[in-house]
């Protein structure tokens, strides 16, 4: 079965939101992931258990609650109406902003479990050669996490090209703007296109099949989150 055009546009879409929510979660997951792995801090396991919770909360119930966040009644949608940002719900930001909160655990936890495997005796080592805070970061832990960044990598990304229930209630199903490809799918099922659903979700299945192998082949000690 060929792919039509509306497919590679839906394809394409799920790329750029794929690169862009996992490029951000290394960003904005690292230094949480190194804090709950270094923190004795009481806040730990509530944040921990917070930033886990995607994990077991339903996609629709996530996506409910950050629509009612993003509309014009809500926090979110009142402060980015009042800097002249529009509403983030049916756009490619709201997409961004839904997809990270719901595929980060899936970068943090093996970042965390990376840099709680590395243990304290080669930061100390590091200190007493004279290396500061952000030197002993940079030089030893984050080479040292090299497997745990990769396999957060993966797994981000992929979680995030899988997505489904969050999308559809953030972004709706906008073609060329918010469309992805399990919404893509979607359509075509509910449509009885069975054969061009089929080319996607195939092409899903064999791409999700591969990403695992990756993972598992690259660390095979991977730890269960």
């Amino acid at each position: 079965m060929t792919l039509a055009a509306a497919d590679f546009a839906a394809l394409w879409l799920t790329l750029k939101l794929a690169c862009t929510v996992t490029g951000l979660l290394f960003v904005l997951g690292t230094p949480l992931a190194w804090w709950l792995a270094r923190s004795r801090s009481r806040w730990t396991r509530p944040v921990a258990a917070l930033v886990a919770l995607p994990l077991v909360l339903p996609p629709t119930v996530l996506g409910f609650y950050l629509l009612l966040a993003f509309g014009p009644h809500g926090p979110v949608g009142a402060a980015t109406q009042a800097l002249g940002l529009g509403l983030l719900s049916f756009t490619f930001s709201g997409l961004v902003v839904a997809s990270i909160l719901y595929s980060m655990p899936f970068v943090i936890q093996p970042l965390r479990h990376a840099f709680e495997a590395i243990g304290n005796r080669p930061l100390e080592v590091a200190a007493t050669l004279g290396a500061g805070p952000w030197d002993r970061f940079f030089s030893v832990a984050l080479p040292l996490a090299r497997r745990g960044f990769l396999s957060a990598g993966v797994l981000g990304f992929a979680h995030t090209v899988g997505e489904f229930g969050v999308v559809l209630m953030i972004g709706g199903n906008i073609p060329q703007r918010t469309r992805v490809v399990s919404v893509q799918i979607f359509d075509h099922v509910e449509a009885l296109k069975y054969g061009q659903a089929h080319a996607l979700a195939g092409g899903l299945l064999v791409f999700s099949f591969l990403v695992l192998l990756a993972v598992y082949t690259s660390q095979p000690r991977l730890r269960n989150f």
